[in-house]
């Protein structure tokens, strides 16, 4: 889901949580960063009525510079398959769902040719 930039991260996850509740029945763990900690997990618990967990990874303070986190590298690797479509390099969409749309395409595209390459 895209979302303007002045949706704070913690209110642009609950509008995630409402768009997919319901859509994914095996969903049970989501990982997020130390951004969406606080009031959010426990919104969650209550949204979901205990079945979809919200498990925070956070970051190790006692090592310095850069440190792989746990499951993070995930998003960031796909974030890296998503920034090497032209349209998803810079934001050219004037509408959000315009750009939502772009990166549902980019990673059908993907997983296409993922599945069946060539």
């Amino acid at each position: 889901m895209v979302h303007p930039a002045n949706i704070q991260d913690r209110d642009g996850a609950k509008l995630v949580f409402k768009k997919v509740k319901g859509m994914f029945c095996r969903l049970a763990l989501v990982w997020a960063d130390g951004g969406y900690a606080g009031k959010l997990i426990g919104w969650v618990s209550t949204f979901f009525k205990c079945y979809v967990s919200l498990e925070i990874v956070r970051r190790c303070d006692d090592k310095k510079g850069f440190v792989v986190l746990p499951r993070r590298w995930v998003v960031e690797r796909t974030f890296g398959w998503l920034g090497r479509y032209r349209r998803l390099s810079k934001d050219y969409e004037e509408l959000t769902n315009s750009s939502e749309t772009m990166a549902m395409i980019a990673m059908i595209n993907l997983m296409l040719h993922r599945l069946k390459p060539g």
